[in-house]
C-alpha cells in the first residue's frame, strides 16, 4: 500500500485536459496499425470467400446453410446493444451526454478492429498459410471482446481523457483476448453469455482501474455528478435497447438449434423478473415509496447478466425466473449501500455502478454456471444431449458434470484475477502524467474535450437529482434548484 501511495503522489500533478496532439497522433496511429496488421493477418473465412460457391457445391450445401443467414440477425442486435444500447446508457450525467455516447462510440470502434486480431490469433488461426479467418461469428466475438472495455469505462465515466480511453481498451482487449482462451479452450469452461470471460472481468477491470485512479478531491466536481430530467429519459433509451436485445446476447454464439432456442427463453425469462424486483426494492427504500431512476436504468438489466453462461444449460424457466428475481434484489440494494461503501471505505469512485450491474451478477451467473454444470445429468439432457452442451468431445470426451462444474468455478476464479490484476497494472499506466485526463474540479463535463453549442447560455433553472450515483440518503431523494446542467457563464 505504501509503494501504491507513493506512486500516486508521484504522478500527481497540475492536470491539463488539452488532448489536441495526442488524441489525433493515437488514433491516426493506432489505425494504421490496424490497416497494416489486418492487411498481414485478416482474410475472409471459406462462407464468406468467393471460393463459396465452389465449396457449397463440392458438399451439396445450399446457400441458406452459410452460416451468416443463422449468425447476422443476432449479430445485429449485439451490434445495437455496443453502439447504442451501452452508448445511452451512460448519458445520464446532465454534462456529460457528448463524452458519454461519443466516447463510447470511439472505443467500440477500435476496440472491434484490435479484438479480431487478437480474438484471431487464440481461435481462428490458419496454421497453413498464418492467416486469421474471419466470418460472422468473428464480428459477434468481436464487439463481445468490445462489451469488457465497455463495461470499464462506466466505472471511469467523466474521469478520464479519451486518450486514456484508447490504452484501456488497447490493454483490455489483450488481456481480455487472452483470459477467454484460457476459460474457454484450456480450463474447457461454457460461457455462452460471458457471465464470466465478459462481465466479470470487465466489472473488475474497470474497479481496479477505478482504484488506482482515485481522486479524493472529486467532490469539487459534485455539482455535476447527477442527472436531469431529459438525461435520464436518455439513459433509459440505453437500458430499454439493452433489456430488448440481451436474449440475443446471450444465444449469439450457442449451438444451433435447442442451444440457442433455449438461451434465448432462460434471458428473456430472467429479465422480466429482475425488473418486478428492481422496482419492489426501489420502492420500499424510497421515501413515499417513489422509485429511484438509478435503479430502474440500471439493475432491471442484472438478471441478463447473471443468466448468461447458464443461458444454454437446461436451467429451466422457473429457475431463470428465480435468478433474475434475485439479481435485481441484489443490484439494487448494491446501488443503495454497496456504492457508497466503496467509494467512502474502498477508494473505488464506480461512476455509472458496474459492480452492481456487471461485476456482482457475473460473479453470482458463474456461481449459478457452475452449479447447473455440476448437476447436469444423463436423464434430464440425454446422452447427445450433455455432450453437445457442454462440448464433451476430444481431450474432453470422458468428461462427467461434477468435473464440469468444478471446471466452470476454475474460470470464474481467471475471469476475477485477470480484470483485477489487469486493472491495477494498466491503472498505473493510466495515472502517468501524460494523457491529459480532466481536473478533480471539471470532471463529469464534456467541455474540457467537446466543442458545445453556443445556444445553451439562456436555459432557465430547473429541477434535478443530486448526487444521482453517489451516497445519498437512502429514505429520500433530495431534490435542489440549480441552473441548467447546460448553461454556463
Amino acid at each position: 500500500m505504501g509503494g501504491v501511495q507513493s506512486f500516486r503522489e508521484m504522478c500527481d500533478r497540475t492536470k491539463n485536459p488539452n488532448v489536441r496532439m495526442s488524441l489525433p497522433a493515437v488514433c491516426v496511429v493506432w489505425q494504421t496499425a490496424m490497416i497494416i496488421l489486418h492487411g498481414v493477418f485478416i482474410r475472409y473465412d471459406e462462407e464468406s470467400d468467393a471460393h463459396w460457391v465452389e465449396h457449397r457445391d463440392h458438399e451439396n450445401l445450399t446457400d441458406i446453410q452459410n452460416d451468416f443467414y443463422f449468425r447476422y440477425p443476432s449479430f445485429q442486435d449485439v451490434h445495437v446493444m455496443i453502439f447504442v444500447g451501452f452508448g445511452f446508457l451512460m448519458t445520464f450525467l446532465k454534462r456529460y451526454s457528448f463524452g458519454g455516447v461519443g466516447f463510447n462510440f470511439l472505443i467500440a470502434a477500435f476496440g472491434l478492429q484490435w479484438a479480431l486480431l487478437m480474438q484471431g490469433w487464440f481461435h481462428s488461426l490458419d496454421y497453413t498459410d498464418g492467416k486469421i479467418k474471419i466470418g460472422v461469428e468473428s464480428l459477434i466475438n468481436a464487439d463481445f471482446c468490445v462489451a469488457g472495455c465497455l463495461i470499464a469505462y462506466g466505472a471511469l465515466l467523466g474521469k478520464v481523457s479519451p486518450v486514456q480511453l484508447m490504452v484501456l481498451t488497447l490493454f483490455g482487449i489483450t488481456l481480455f483476448a487472452v483470459e477467454e482462451f484460457i476459460i474457454l479452450n484450456l480450463i474447457h469452461a461454457r460461457d455462452a453469455g460471458g457471465s464470466m470471460v465478459i462481465h466479470t472481468f470487465g466489472g473488475y477491470y474497470g474497479l481496479a482501474i477505478s482504484w488506482m485512479l482515485y481522486r479524493p478531491n472529486l467532490d469539487q466536481s459534485s455539482r455535476l455528478h447527477g442527472s436531469v430530467y431529459h438525461s435520464d429519459v436518455f439513459a433509459m433509451i440505453g437500458t430499454l435497447f439493452l433489456w430488448m436485445f440481451w436474449p440475443s446476447f446471450n444465444s449469439a454464439i450457442t449451438d444451433h438449434g435447442d442451444g440457442q432456442h433455449r438461451a434465448a427463453i432462460n434471458t428473456y425469462l430472467a429479465l422480466a423478473a429482475t425488473v418486478l424486483t428492481t422496482f419492489a426494492v426501489s420502492s420500499v427504500f424510497q421515501k413515499h415509496g417513489k422509485l429511484d431512476m438509478v435503479h430502474i436504468q440500471n439493475s432491471t438489466l442484472a438478471g441478463g447478466v447473471a443468466v448468461g453462461t447458464a443461458a444454454e444449460f437446461m436451467l429451466m424457466p422457473y429457475g431463470s425466473l428465480i435468478v433474475g428475481f434475485c439479481c435485481g434484489i441484489l443490484s439494487t440494494l448494491g446501488y443503495i449501500y454497496i456504492t457508497p461503501f466503496m467509494e467512502k471505505y474502498m477508494k473505488i469512485q464506480d461512476t455509472c455502478g458496474i459492480h452492481n450491474l456487471h461485476a456482482m451478477p457475473g460473479v453470482i451467473g458463474g456461481i449459478v454456471g457452475a452449479i447447473t454444470a455440476a448437476a447436469a445429468s444423463e436423464s434430464v439432457y440425454g446422452k447427445q444431449g450433455l455432450i453437445n452442451t457442454f462440448d464433451f468431445t476430444g481431450a474432453f470426451k470422458d468428461m462427467v458434470p461434477t468435473k464440469q462444474g468444478g471446471h466452470q468455478a476454475g474460470g470464474l476464479c481467471v475471469a476475477i484475477c485477470f480484470g483485477i490484476g489487469g486493472g491495477l497494472i494498466v491503472g498505473a499506466i493510466l495515472r502517468l502524467p501524460i494523457w491529459g485526463d480532466p481536473a478533480d474540479d471539471n470532471c463529469f463535463d464534456d467541455e474540457p474535450y467537446w466543442e458545445l453549442p453556443e445556444d445553451e447560455e439562456s436555459i432557465p433553472p430547473i429541477l434535478h437529482y443530486n448526487n444521482h450515483m453517489r451516497g445519498k440518503d437512502v429514505a429520500d431523494t433530495h431534490f435542489t434548484m440549480e441552473p441548467d446542467a447546460r448553461s454556463r457563464s
